[in-house]
């Protein structure tokens, strides 16, 4: 009986490590669901990148953080829409099309994935 009881408890402490270990990525975006089910479409799917939400403002994707690709996916999904890569600043990349700039804010999710989010003015 003993034994059992220090398992029970021994396995709360590491569930306990577990959640804590993992719930600031989940939780930073407010509600964890639509970035997990987006999480799981992006595994699931031939796709660089997939759309998380759309406001009438703004479009969030998701993407996955490949360590040597430096944001590639988010420079070639502009580059198709007539915009040229300019520079990065901070957490923002920097697109140019007919004098006018764009900046597409793009910001870690966690080490397996990142969010970037354009303003509606600059989708096509």
């Amino acid at each position: 009986m003993r034994k059992f009881g220090f398992f029970i408890v021994v396995l709360g402490i590491g569930i306990c490590l577990t959640i804590s270990h993992f719930a600031s990525p989940l939780f930073q975006e407010r509600n964890p669901i639509p970035m997990l089910i987006s999480a799981a479409k992006l595994q699931f799917s031939n796709s660089d990148y997939v759309l998380v939400a759309k406001t009438d403002k703004r479009r969030k994707y998701l993407s996955e953080n490949t360590k040597n690709q430096g944001y590639k996916i988010v420079k070639e999904y502009m580059n198709t829409r007539g915009w040229d890569y300019k520079e990065q600043m901070g957490s923002g990349l920097i697109f140019t099309k007919n004098g006018e700039d764009a900046v597409v804010e793009v910001k870690p999710y966690s080490q397996h994935f990142f969010t970037w989010e354009i303003q509606k003015a600059f989708f096509y």
